[in-house]
Order: structure tokens, then C-alpha cells, then sequence
């Protein structure tokens, strides 16, 4: 069965960073947690945004971890060619 996204996952999307950031009040964080709980689609689209934010902190860090091709695609798909080591 597919889930249709509501208004309130939209308007979770605004602040998705910040809350794997961790830098969200505890009240909004709170109205996240609840909603995760009942939306299996956000709840994928949150562990899928920390894996990936993982991955590139991992990267980033140890550079040995990922040869440079594969950290260059990493970083040329999640946009941030900025980051990428020439």
C-alpha cells in the first residue's frame, strides 16, 4: 500500500536537518518523534538522511575510507561539490 504524503509531512521536511542535527527545540522534536511514529515513508527518509550524513561526516574524516573517485560521486549526487578534495 502506498502512504500519501500529508501536509504534515511537508511541512516536517523544513526542519528534517536540523532534527538529525539535533539542534530542534525539544517541543518540535517531540511533534517529529510522534509523527515518525505513525509515517513509515518519513521514518525511511530520516534513517536514509543519517546514514547519508554518516557516511559523508566518515569520509570526511578519514579520507582513506573512500577512494577519491567514490567520495567524489558521494558528494557530486548529495550536491556538495564544494567539499570535494581536488
Amino acid at each position: 500500500m502506498s502512504h500519501t504524503h500529508t501536509p504534515k509531512c511537508k511541512s516536517m521536511l523544513t526542519s528534517l536537518s536540523d532534527y538529525v542535527d539535533g539542534t530542534l527545540s525539544d517541543e518540535l522534536c517531540q511533534e517529529i518523534d510522534r509523527h515518525l511514529a505513525d509515517c513509515p515513508d518519513c521514518t525511511v527518509m530520516v534513517d536514509t538522511l543519517r546514514k547519508t550524513v554518516s557516511i559523508v561526516h566518515r569520509c570526511a574524516e578519514d579520507e582513506a575510507q573512500a577512494p577519491a573517485p567514490v567520495r567524489a560521486r558521494l558528494y557530486k549526487t548529495l550536491k556538495l561539490d564544494d567539499y570535494i578534495r581536488h
